[in-house]
């Protein structure tokens, strides 16, 4: 399996997708000579337009349309190699020159081959030319040198050969030397054109957009205030105002998005260019245009807008007949075709599932751009300044000790005995700093991992805050709100306490609601709780803006009877309940009662009650189905699958063991024994890195980490050796959070 990015590459896999290929794949796919307002073709773009049909004349038909086909395109290809696999593990890097005298590095890597235990070489190559990236089986009896590793990424000749770079700081460089954009965070345009408007300067004067445009708008993501925003800005002003006061931010499958729309950007009544809101959306390399009218009228062309950094136009028409959207595509000619292909007819009913879609179509369009020939030579260019910045840097050392002819065998696990404790002393040191800088990576945001670190917490993990220095009651459980902890006492109810030490806690419920566990999902804008015991046990659900409003109007504290309205009924008499916490999927919550699983969902509140105003979110909430258990849990985990489709499963303890149950079965499957006379359950915490599934089952004193593999059919892939690590505590804890 090899993978290399080839800056050349985007002409030749358009012409060889284009025609009887694209055709059937992605309905008519033809290409667009655009002409400005005078004319003239030289000065327009030529672009390809996707509209989801197919020529009249054609004999293909268009494939089934699912769900399913919705998926980010080439995660591996896109994936930060260094960073996932090399990054912070003991691994190997090289200098030389090739045969024109240009500085070339070389990182190799033994590693498994997808957490299969099936041990592998990943190596990078970086060259002026791009970077190459292979991997090469690994065999116990055949050590692999360098220049076979060389020789398998076609290289040869050299002037200078390979030396090893013992230094542990060349992580640094070589995480800077692998910029991917794109890969993490994204910034889209959105444009508001009316009914008629037919250039640029009409449609970015548009002050503000029609209820329609809202409502796409509060389709696509969340509004944000910028005033003091941490998350990814996408280059608007956080502390100033000087691009607006609000913005439309998601975050998608582990990416946060921000979008710049036109109606948000400053207006101006002097500039009737709009430059401000053109320097923004006209950089985008993505723009969504929404244009107001039905398909009789005017359509958009990319001729009408002048920026010549824009490649990928996704036109967006809304019909308030049938309350559906119709999507057509316009991408630069130099762009290779990306998915996923457009339904034919282009039309959308469902909600939800066409902002998935419009989602990850803007994502792989703006993936596919930067492998057209103007990102690749930049990339190339800024590749090769790195690369001969630091082959200078490295010279003064070339003959000290901090580089050597060492053999990549000589690296291996078995090295000679008189020098294993100094090489141990030094593969510690380079992982420890490997690990260190990962960590910052992570914490700053700028990393492809999980949504727990994108960029939304930027303090250290071990980072305290002090709510209360002398908090006078136990605390049952607590979640964080906003800059705000919310905390559950059995004497005092529920209480807020603000960030600023010397203020008061402010109380919220009385005593007589006796929480026992609570989520906050701001986001959603609720408030999950598990209050009373036994019998009288109930799940109750908040909407967070009702509480605050009352908090702000200092109404009264609200006790057990107020809060009638907000009961889940079927829950009465539930122990224990668990939620899925997996972003960019539906709401999931699996209530425990004795043996019994309720499994409930919550309709996407774009599209449910939420729209009444009522403060009540129960009507929102729908129960699915029951499966029944031999015993009572103990701890549960829900884990969402790859598709969402017959392979999401809960985690559940009991016993002295820790068992799969599929969702939409409920036949359990084994996942771990615990081989102990007592077992005290902690925690079962769902995991997830670049879209796979994992758990950490903590109990007694141990964590122990198991990869969850996707349902083969209607089993889980479990295998007794996958576990990729496990470690102790000094004390038991009495619970764990991520």
């Amino acid at each position: 399996m090899k993978h290399a990015t080839v800056s050349n590459s985007a002409s030749e896999d358009l012409g060889c997708r284009r025609g009887d290929f694209s055709r059937k794949h992605y309905g008519s796919v033809e290409l667009l000579i655009s002409s400005d307002a005078d004319g003239a073709i030289h000065r327009a773009g030529r672009f390809r337009v996707e509209n989801g049909s197919l020529d009249e004349g054609s004999d293909y038909t268009p494939g089934t349309w699912r769900r399913t086909d919705v998926h980010l395109e080439n995660p591996e290809y896109h994936t930060r190699w260094y960073f996932k696999y090399f990054l912070g593990k003991v691994h190997q890097n090289y200098v030389g020159t090739d045969a024109e005298k240009n500085p070339f590095y070389l990182s190799v890597v033994l590693s498994d081959q997808n957490n299969q235990r099936v041990p592998q070489y990943r190596a990078i190559l970086w060259r002026k030319s791009g970077t190459l990236k292979i991997s090469l089986p690994y065999s116990p009896t055949k050590t692999l040198s360098v220049k076979s590793i060389l020789s398998a990424m076609n290289m040869d000749r050299f002037e200078k050969g390979p030396r090893e770079i013992l230094n542990p700081e060349i992580q640094k460089v070589r995480t800077t030397s692998e910029p991917q954009p794109g890969s993490v965070n994204f910034k889209f345009g959105v444009l508001y054109a009316k009914d008629g408007q037919l250039t640029d300067d009409e449609m970015f004067s548009n002050e503000t957009g029609s209820e329609n445009f809202d409502k796409f708008l509060n389709l696509l993501g969340d509004t944000v205030t910028l005033q003091g925003w941490a998350g990814y800005r996408g280059g608007l002003d956080t502390k100033n105002d000087t691009t607006g006061l609000q913005s439309i931010y998601t975050v998608y499958q582990g990416h946060e998005l921000m979008f710049h729309v036109s109606t948000m950007l400053p207006y101006s009544k002097e500039n009737k260019q709009q430059v401000e809101r053109k320097r923004h959306i006209g950089n985008d390399i993505v723009t969504i245009v929404f244009q107001e009218g039905d398909e009789a009228s005017s359509s958009f062309k990319p001729s009408m807008i002048r920026s010549h950094f824009t490649h990928i136009f996704a036109l967006v028409r809304y019909n308030s007949q049938n309350d559906s959207y119709r999507l057509k595509i316009f991408s630069e000619e130099s762009v290779p075709l990306f998915g996923p292909p457009l339904p034919s007819p282009p039309v959308f009913t469902d909600h939800h599932e066409f902002r998935d879609f419009l989602l990850v179509k803007l994502i792989n369009g703006e993936k596919a751009t930067l492998e057209t020939p103007t990102f690749a030579q930049k990339r190339q260019r800024t590749l090769d300044m790195l690369i001969r910045s630091l082959y200078q840097d490295l010279m003064p050392d070339l003959h000290k000790n901090m580089l050597n002819r060492r053999s990549f065998s000589d690296v291996l696990p078995e090295s000679p005995k008189s020098a294993r404790k100094k090489e141990e002393a030094r593969q510690a040191e380079f992982v420890r700093i490997g690990q260190a800088l990962k960590l910052k990576t992570i914490v700053r945001g700028d990393a492809p991992t999980s949504l727990v670190t994108t960029g939304l917490c930027r303090k250290e993990p071990w980072e305290s805050q002090s709510f209360c220095s002398t908090f006078p009651y136990e605390i049952v459980c607590a979640d964080s709100w906003g800059q705000s902890l919310l905390v559950a006492t059995d004497a005092a109810g529920v209480m807020m306490l603000d960030e600023t030490p010397t203020l008061p806690p402010v109380q919220v419920f009385d005593k007589t609601m006796a929480v026992k566990q609570m989520h906050i999902l701001e986001p959603q804008d609720l408030l999950i709780t598990r209050a009373d015991k036994g019998k009288d046990a109930r799940l109750y659900v908040f909407r967070l803006g009702a509480i605050k409003r009352g908090l702000e109007e200092r109404q009264l504290v609200r006790s057990k009877c107020d809060c009638r309205e907000n009961k889940l009924e079927k829950t009465k008499g539930c122990h224990l309940y668990s939620i899925n916490t997996h972003h960019g999927s539906e709401l999931r919550i699996v209530a425990a009662i004795r043996t019994k699983l309720l499994l409930i969902t919550r309709k996407h509140p774009r599209f449910s009650a939420v729209a009444t105003g009522a403060d009540s979110p129960v009507e929102e909430f729908q129960y699915i189905r029951e499966i029944c258990l031999c015993d009572p849990p103990v701890v549960m985990a829900l884990v969402d699958g790859p598709t969402g489709e017959n392979d999401n499963m809960i985690c559940v303890a009991y016993k002295h063991q820790f068992d799969l149950i599929n969702e939409s079965t409920g036949d359990a499957y084994r996942l771990h024994h615990v081989d102990a006379n007592r077992v005290n359950f902690v925690a079962a915490i769902d995991v997830y890195e670049d879209g796979e599934a994992g758990l950490l089952l903590c109990y007694n004193y141990i964590c122990y980490y198991k990869k969850v593999c996707p349902f083969n059919g209607s089993t889980p892939m479990i295998q007794s050796n996958t576990s990729d690590f496990n470690f102790s505590w000094n004390q038991m804890p009495n619970a764990i959070g991520r």
